[in-house]
Formats: C-alpha cells, structure tokens, sequence
C-alpha cells in the first residue's frame, strides 16, 4: 500500500497508484471432485457384508483401519471429524450437523458407510 505525497504546505499531491487495491474474496473453493453424495446408503448393509460384520464385531478396529487408509491417528477414525474430513477432500455433500446427528445415533452405520465408500474409490482408482 503506497501512501500519497504531501508537498510542503501540507497538502496532499495526487499520487497514481491508488491507497487501496480491490480484494477479491473466494466463497467457493475449487476442488478436485464434483459435488457428490456417499456411494452407498447409511443402512447398506448388504452392498459389503463383511465391512458390516467387521464394525459390529470390532468397532475400534474398523476405526482404526479407516484412519490407516486416511494416513491419520487411529483414535480418529470413528469420529464425526474424520467423516467431515472425508466429505470435504471428496466434495461429498452434507454439513457437520448431520456428521454430528450420523455419528449420534448411528455410529456404526455412518462408520461403515465411510470404509464402503473408501473401498469403493480405492476399487475406482480415485482415492
């Protein structure tokens, strides 16, 4: 930012550049994914039996794989910030209210729609 001139009388000489340039703000980030939803439904049990039978028989494990394949800290992967996380970096529509409502009521669900969603993009090549 460049200051206008004052001349010796006090009294301010026109300066070219201007006092302020214009800021241009971003309100949509450019991603690399269009927007999307979730590959299977919250309650698709039967589309991958064994990722369902895996989160109710080893929760903490299916947690702590899911963290693995997103290069995380185990303790994150059954977490409402880890599926945030994931929703974002694929652009997959939905908000932290209804991250927040999934891992609430249906923690398990929402954690094995995650790891089906993630092996369904590993198969595809775009995780």
């Amino acid at each position: 930012m460049l200051m206008p001139e004052v001349d010796k009388n006090h009294s301010f000489i026109h300066s070219p550049t201007p006092l302020f340039q214009s800021i241009m703000a971003v309100t949509h980030q450019p991603g690399r994914f269009p927007p999307s939803e979730f590959q299977t439904g919250l309650c698709s049990f039967t589309s991958d039996c064994g990722t369902c039978f895996y989160g109710l028989c080893c929760f903490p494990c299916l947690g702590c794989t899911i963290a693995s394949d997103m290069d995380e800290c185990c303790l994150c992967g059954m977490t409402m910030a880890m599926r945030s996380v994931y929703r974002t970096k694929y652009n997959i529509n939905g908000s932290l209210c209804n991250d927040f409502m999934t891992y609430m009521f249906c923690q398990i669900c929402g954690t094995c729609q995650l790891k089906r969603d993630i092996d369904l993009r590993k198969e595809q090549g775009i995780f």
